[in-house]
């Protein structure tokens, strides 16, 4: 059984991409859009970056957890080196999310 690459999983689409299509679907100018995605973006940063949790409903959930600091080994050493405890973002999808992924629609509607 072969693993699937993140490729095989779908194509690959960047925010230049997103934005393009925004701007056409809105008829808004693209450099507009793109100002506004950004600043979106660096909000979601800027509101992680302070320790806050954000909450999009049926999109999903972003949040800071605390990762513990470990002892781990070197693959190609095998050398044990310590690995400090740091933060990392987590992300749990919402209901509409989950639906679209999966390709199920549910009776929860």
């Amino acid at each position: 059984m072969s693993i699937p690459t993140p490729n095989a999983l779908g194509k690959t689409t960047t925010k230049k991409e997103i934005v393009d299509r925004i701007a056409a679907e809105m008829n808004q100018p693209r450099a507009e859009v793109k100002r506004t995605i950004q600043a979106f973006l660096d909000e979601v940063i800027e509101e992680l970056g302070r320790g806050n949790r954000l909450e999009f409903r049926d999109f999903g959930v972003f949040e800071i957890r605390e990762r513990a600091a470990r002892r781990a080994q070197n693959p190609k050493t095998l050398e044990q080196v310590e690995v400090p405890a740091r933060k990392t973002v987590k992300f749990k999808t919402g209901r509409l999310m989950k639906v679209r992924v999966d390709g199920v629609e549910s009776d929860e509607d």
